[in-house]
């Protein structure tokens, strides 16, 4: 008797497919026990807007969290150095929550109160997927905070990382100086109008008191909104070397002494209006670049990745303790889908590791009591205990960042560069006008030198680089490509070499080719093996019933999951098997890897799975290798050569079996071969390798989880833009050098009048917003109009 395939029925909470439809709440299916009981919670106090929102907004429950995940947050000292306040009644903590998606996540996080009516607030930082909580801790603790999460379905993610509290955060002080220059510059302009306009002889009293007034407004602009000139100058000329702030610092002084001589000496009002708006132009383009590129953090090291607390075992009993406090001969317990944070013995169970974020490999690796386990991996079997032979900071793992030794500069502009010719010809003009004046008429030297400087401030190529590099940098961000700095778009357009890691990088590490060779199974043998894979949250079983789709109504019984063999039950008292042995069954001698089919002890097929590559991979590839050298390095073995080189092209460089170390010398050897290398990964693997490339690009498919320290971060699913982003980082440059024109024509106006010492404040009042208006209006204008052009988001 044949039994046909069911459409599928999917959880009214998390939308994955449901293999039964017993687990029921009123007229709701739901795929697990887990995603009920969300939706229980969740309904019982009445947030049920929480699904209205949004379809099927959940995270799938089908991995049970452990009940005591969270017991380390009761030890005091471990809780104390996560909170960021705490009084005698209220206690403030933030928590990293990477399950954060939609609107109906806002919407459920941010009514946390109506859970636990001892949480008092909860406001949701959604870019960067925080919810910062305020809770009386006379009434319920930071565990059960983070219990409350978790049962709800965002568990915290706390990193070792949490411990120093490293938020790349917008200086607030940065804010302060841009809003004390705003409103300073503002006010100033307003009192200016009398000196712009001119005043009657009778009012002469009046104009003194806003000259004075402007005078007082300019002094927190000078000694405080522009302190990060003087401050970056200064290092720059400590250095020896002479950047872009130096002749705007020298600008805002040069502006300032003139104004206050004039009103001192009440020969004139000064140029407070143009000094002031100087320095808030320029801390506007400074504080929209770095608000765009620090939503995300791409100074990772292994802190970020590795757990606040492991399980130590000391006689007996289970230890929650903090991971610096962990030593060598220390006894490590670590549950299932935990990390090993530190090297050591396998001393007790079975271990079924998944190395795959940390050497590239795509299967887990079996290891015995005996063998040497390393920090990275993840245990996927059941409970094992480890002895700790080196010390966290020792790992394996840890070198992995710490290897690489080459600090080299990256995000180096051009626009210092050119900052250097501008202020030697800015003096120059200076010294002949001096020379000039002195001849003919040794009163204009003062008034003609000061004017020069005050009107050739290179704020205009500063401003056209700040707002075009900040809108293009918001432009690659709504397109989910975040750059570290906005120096790296620069660092982009000069790359010749393009560097691919293959596992999670061109292929979808979640997803396999499936594909079924053996004996011809009937429509019911394949709902025997479904039934079975479908009882175990392995990514192969998962895959093939994904591949023959969910059966339905068949109870499996005395079901047995063995790490690193398979699974077997009996599946309406027939025995099925699925697992890595292949009995007896003829290999045909094809490489990938194979899960064999048993039915009542005969192999009878088995299912080869192959690297998913992602859709847009092939004309990805086929695009950048007209304009690139094209190499793609893998830890895995070399079982994808073909494919990978009908992908790639012939011309391409294609290494398998490469260990960390291997990826970065080989970069190193493109570099000393003249390359400018760009490199694209998405594990620890890669880690050194990102550093070592001129560009390093990690790829994620969850933009703030587990990538390494990059100048770049890629969402995965739109790397298949690469293209278009690189294209348009070369037009990022072509921006500024045309509003850089623009401001050199502003400045041979200014400089007609300054050179005669007849720049007056009110000329100097029309070019220096003319001039930032202009440039403003041309970067946003040409920048929207390109993104256009590709068909991107902006």
């Amino acid at each position: 008797m044949s039994q046909s395939v069911i459409a599928p029925v999917l959880c009214t909470h998390c939308g994955e497919e449901c293999i039964t439809t017993d687990i029921q709440w009123d007229d709701k299916t739901f795929c697990c026990e887990g995603c009920k009981m969300v939706y229980g919670i969740i309904n019982q106090n009445g947030l049920c807007t929480y699904y209205d929102l949004n379809k099927m907004p959940g995270i799938t429950q089908r991995v049970k969290n452990r009940p005591d995940k969270f017991s380390f947050l009761d030890d005091d000292t471990i809780g104390a150095k996560l909170i960021s306040f705490r009084d005698e009644k209220q206690t403030h903590v933030t928590f990293y929550l990477p399950q954060m998606h939609c609107s109906s996540c806002l919407y459920l996080l941010e009514n946390l109160r109506r859970l636990n009516e001892a949480v008092l607030s909860s406001t949701v930082n959604f870019t960067r997927k925080e919810v910062t909580i305020i809770f009386l801790h006379n009434k319920t603790t930071l565990r059960e905070v983070a219990d409350l999460l978790t049962a709800i379905g965002y568990e915290p993610y706390i990193s070792l990382n949490d411990l120093g509290n490293k938020r790349p955060l917008l200086k607030k002080s940065l804010i302060y100086q841009l809003g004390v220059a705003g409103f300073c510059f503002g006010n100033i302009m307003m009192l200016s109008f009398p000196e712009y306009l001119g005043v009657d002889v009778s009012e002469e009293g009046l104009r003194s008191i806003f000259r004075w007034a402007n005078l007082a407004l300019s002094l927190p602009v000078f000694f405080y909104s522009a302190l990060p000139y003087y401050q970056s100058s200064w290092k720059s000329l400590k250095h020896r070397f002479l950047n872009i702030d130096v002749p705007i610092a020298l600008a805002i002084i040069i502006t300032f002494v003139r104004s206050v001589v004039e009103v001192v000496s009440g020969t004139g009002g000064g140029y407070f209006d143009s000094m002031s708006g100087i320095v808030f132009y320029m801390l506007i383009g400074r504080v929209l670049q770095d608000k765009t590129y620090r939503q995300l953090s791409f100074e990772r090291d292994y802190t970020s990745y590795f757990p606040i607390a492991v399980s130590a075992v000391k006689d007996k009993n289970e230890i929650p303790t903090l991971l610096p406090d962990v030593k060598i001969n220390d006894t490590l317990l670590i549950h299932n889908e935990e990390l090993i944070p530190a090297d050591g013995i396998l001393t007790r169970g079975k271990a079924f590791i998944d190395y795959s974020f940390v050497t590239g490999e795509s299967l887990p690796v079996r290891k015995e009591i005996g063998e040497m386990v390393y920090a990275g991996g993840k245990q996927t079997g059941g409970n094992i205990e480890v002895l700790v032979v080196r010390e966290v900071a020792q790992s394996y793992l840890t070198g992995l960042w710490n290897r690489n030794d080459r600090h080299q500069e990256k995000g180096k502009s051009f626009v210092h560069q050119v900052s250097r010719y501008f202020t030697l010809i800015v003096f120059i003009i200076a010294a002949v006008t001096a020379i000039y004046w002195k001849t003919h008429d040794p009163a204009k030297i003062w008034p003609a030198v000061t004017a020069i400087f005050i009107i050739a401030c290179p704020c205009a190529l500063l401003l056209s680089n700040n707002f075009t590099n900040g809108h293009i940098l918001r432009i690659l961000g709504l397109n989910r490509f975040y750059l570290r700095k906005a120096g790296i778009i620069e660092d982009i357009t000069k790359v010749s070499h393009v560097v691919f890691d293959k596992t999670g990088t061109l292929t979808d590490s979640e997803k396999q080719e499936t594909v079924y060779e053996g004996k011809p199974l009937t429509d019911e043998q394949r709902s025997l093996v479904t039934a079975l894979a479908a009882s175990s949250n392995h990514p192969l079983s998962k895959a093939i019933v994904k591949y023959w789709g969910a059966s339905r109504g068949l109870s499996v019984q005395g079901f047995i999951e063995k790490p690193g063999e398979g699974t077997e039950g009996y599946v309406n008292n027939v025995h099925v098997s699925l697992g890595a042995s292949a009995g007896n069954f003829h290999l045909p001698g094809k490489k990938g890897t194979m899960v064999y089919v048993s039915i009542e002890g005969q192999t009878v097929g088995y299912f080869r799975f192959s690297n998913y590559y992602r859709s847009f991979v092939p004309s990805l590839l086929k695009t950048l290798r007209h304009y690139y050298t094209i190499s793609v390095v893998s830890g895995d073995n070399d079982a994808e050569k073909e494919n990978l080189r009908q992908l790639a092209g012939a011309d391409s460089v294609l290494l398998f079996n490469q260990k960390p170390a291997d990826k970065l010398v080989y970069i190193a050897q493109l570099q000393k071969k003249g390359e400018k290398v760009m490199m694209i990964g998405d594990g620890l693997n890669d880690a050194g390798a990102l550093q070592q490339s001129d560009t390093g690009i990690a790829v994620s498919a969850h933009a703030n989880n587990f990538t390494p320290a990059s100048d770049g971060i890629i969402a995965a699913e739109n790397l298949g833009l690469l293209e278009k982003f690189i294209r348009l980082c070369h037009i990022n440059r072509k921006i500024v050098i045309a509003s850089f024109g623009m401001s050199v024509i502003y400045n041979i106006v200014g400089l007609y009048f300054a050179v005669q010492g007849t720049l007056s404040p009110l000329i100097a009042a029309i070019l220096m917003p003319s001039s930032s208006l202009s440039i403003v209006l041309l970067t946003f204008g040409a920048s929207n109009l390109a993104a256009a052009s590709m068909k991107l988001k902006r």
